[in-house]
């Protein structure tokens, strides 16, 4: 009587998982093996036979797909195969061919991926052509091989679609509306939604992710394993340093103040370095909108100042304080602690986002110059201490 009851328990529950599979859509099917992601929050990826489903979840609303996407080689051989593409493409599946021969790229930090990655030649357009700070770009689009399709908020539609992308890459942003044009091009477009990701790490395994579609899954792989260890490597070295300099980032635009959410990406490096954050208890997870007054509460607090410019001459303390007279009350300005990225000649924005162990390394420097002395920086330089009428102040003791 047992035996038969545990049969009868066993066909119950076969045709439970028989019936559950069946019910579930091709997106989910049970044949699915999922790729593992250590730190990325934003992407699920699993492999079938014949084909790859990818959702990219919107980071703006917890419960929403942003994309997603079924990726063919081409290769499908069975009719079942083949049903299952056409029946996710009915369902709203994005169907790209790869791996993508001809791509159109719209963010400097993806175009340096790409690069990176091996596939410069698949580069067919670019748009922010003035900020792409990449050699082999700028010449490839100089000898006419890549089209130059002007501002990603407004492109050139037409030159864009005469590039003949299989796809275009570009980032999304909460609220805009959709795509205008471009979403009636029919050309496939990637959400770059990596730049949403919670910490560096989440943000740079995204690697993964775009060389999977360009079929550079190992040089991917590698990269993002040297990433990973220097990345685990200059934190654990950072945190034997103990807490270093309070480290302020960015300047005043306008009557706002931005500086790193708490919880951001560049909160995160900042706290990786082991330097101090004015705003550490913050849980914003991206930039903070903070009065001058609000920063300059704080500015007896903040050791060492780090800002980018994109200027054709080199920033002084006597140009900072021309743009706004109120930096004088930060600490860094007042004993010569403050730090420059031209973005024009440091190429910060297409590197840090898929090497955030290079800009991790320099907030190491900055924020524990006396155990750092010996290393230089990548993206920053210390600017000439300013000869004031003010001596610098004693460095306080901490209690």
């Amino acid at each position: 009587m047992r035996n038969r009851c545990l049969s009868f328990s066993f066909l119950v529950l076969l045709l439970i998982l028989v019936v559950g599979c069946s019910r579930k859509t091709d997106a989910t099917s049970c044949d699915g093996q999922t790729m593992e992601f250590r730190y990325a929050t934003l992407l699920t990826i699993e492999q079938h036979e014949g084909y790859t489903l990818a959702s990219i979840r919107d980071p703006w609303e917890a419960d929403r797909i942003l994309h997603r996407y079924v990726l063919s080689d081409g290769k499908a051989t069975t009719d079942d195969v083949k049903n299952r593409i056409n029946r996710l493409t009915d369902e709203g599946y994005t169907l790209l061919h790869t791996p993508l021969e001809r791509v159109a790229v719209f963010t400097s930090s993806h175009a340096q991926l790409i690069v990176w990655l091996g596939k410069l030649e698949n580069i067919s357009a670019v748009c922010d052509l003035r900020y792409m700070n990449i050699p082999e770009i700028r010449q490839r689009v100089a000898r006419g091989d890549i089209a130059d399709c002007g501002d990603s908020m407004m492109p050139d539609v037409e030159r864009l679609t005469m590039s003949r992308p299989d796809a275009v890459f570009l980032s999304p942003f909460a609220g805009s509306g959709g795509y205008g044009q471009l979403e009636q091009t029919g050309i496939p477009i990637i959400g770059c939604a990596d730049y949403m990701e919670p910490t560096p790490l989440a943000r740079a395994e995204w690697m993964r992710f775009y060389a999977l579609l360009l079929g550079e899954e190992a040089i991917a792989d590698s990269l993002f394993q040297r990433v990973e260890s220097e990345y685990h490597r200059l934190t654990a070295e950072a945190a034997a340093m103990g807490t270093g300099r309070t480290l302020l980032t960015e300047r005043k635009t306008g009557s706002v103040w931005y500086v790193p959410g708490g919880e951001s990406w560049a909160g995160r490096l900042i706290k990786d370095a082991a330097a101090g954050h004015p705003f550490a208890g913050d849980t914003h997870s991206g930039s903070l909108p903070l009065s001058p007054e609000q920063i300059l509460s704080q500015g007896d607090r903040i050791d060492a100042w780090a800002v980018k410019t994109n200027g054709r001459e080199p920033l002084t303390h006597a140009t900072l304080l021309a743009e706004y007279d109120g930096y004088k009350m930060l600490r860094a300005m007042k004993e010569g602690n403050v730090y420059e990225c031209n973005t024009i000649a440091q190429p910060f924005f297409e590197q840090t986002a898929f090497r955030p162990d290079w800009l991790l390394r320099d907030y190491m420097i900055i924020a524990h110059p006396t155990e750092c002395r010996d290393s230089v920086l990548r993206y920053y330089r210390r600017l000439e201490p300013a000869v004031t009428a003010w001596r610098p102040k004693a460095k306080r003791e901490d209690n």
